[in-house]
């Protein structure tokens, strides 16, 4: 009894391929079939999970809910922001209020800045004065230095003319003591030309004294001799004249 037990049962005979179809076992597969479209995470034979694979109705659905989401969160921030705005301006509306004078001085300058014409006026007398008066320094350090060059120039050129000056000047004085020597020579020789004249003269009465042809002709060169000697004094004299009027006393 116990060799029965501890033998191995035989396998159940398969059904054959040409016995009829079992109507539970039908039964029962479609049930399987139904139950995996209706779970998509249910396991295959391999234990492999499947993934969930969303219809393209689904996808649109999510996207418009997720646009109306994002709307409204949209509307909201801008209804927070709005409300903001216009607190603030309504609170600088009761500041404007509350200080006039400070408002009309705000909305003035901010005119004067805005409109064309008058910003071209500040931007003219404040940048361009700027920019002019840097034009202005830098012509007048370009002046500068061109007049500093001329000075130097006009030290160096003066410097030369006071040079040449004081050659020309020790020159004149040697030029002076020259005149004044060739005058006073000037000046003796026209005295020994007088002597001479003098002599002449007493010559010529000599030979008045004396008759004949030859005394005549003695007289007459005489004379003559006298006239040259007295042009030759007059000139003289003359050259004399202009020394004195030149400043040298002979």
């Amino acid at each position: 009894m116990t060799a029965d037990a501890s033998a191995p049962r035989p396998p159940p005979p398969s059904p054959s391929p040409s016995a009829g179809a079992n109507p539970e076992g039908i039964h029962d597969l479609r049930t399987a079939q139904s139950s995996s479209e209706a779970n998509p995470f249910a396991s295959g034979s391999n234990g492999s999970v499947l993934r969930f694979a969303p219809s393209p109705q689904e996808n649109s659905s999510w996207s418009l809910r997720s646009l109306q989401d994002y709307m409204t969160r949209v509307q909201a921030q801008y209804k927070v922001h709005e409300d903001a705005f216009v607190q603030k301006v309504k609170d600088q509306l009761m500041i404007a209020r509350e200080h006039p004078t400070e408002t009309f001085g705000i909305v003035v300058a901010a005119g004067l800045v805005l409109m064309q014409g008058p910003r071209r006026f500040l931007l003219r007398n404040t940048f361009g004065r700027l920019v002019s008066e840097q034009d202005r320094s830098a012509k007048a350090e370009l002046c500068l230095k061109e007049l500093s060059q001329s000075v130097e120039k006009l030290k160096k050129d003066s410097k030369n003319m006071l040079l040449k000056a004081s050659w020309g000047e020790q020159d004149l004085q040697r030029g002076h003591a020259k005149i004044r020597a060739a005058g006073r020579e000037i000046q003796r020789l026209a005295k020994s030309i007088y002597k001479i004249e003098s002599e002449a003269t007493d010559l010529m009465d000599g030979l008045r004294a004396l008759p004949g042809r030859t005394a005549l002709q003695l007289r007459a060169e005489v004379a003559s001799m006298a006239s040259d000697l007295k042009n030759q004094r007059r000139e003289l004299n003359e050259r004399i004249m202009k020394i004195s009027e030149l400043g040298i006393r002979v």
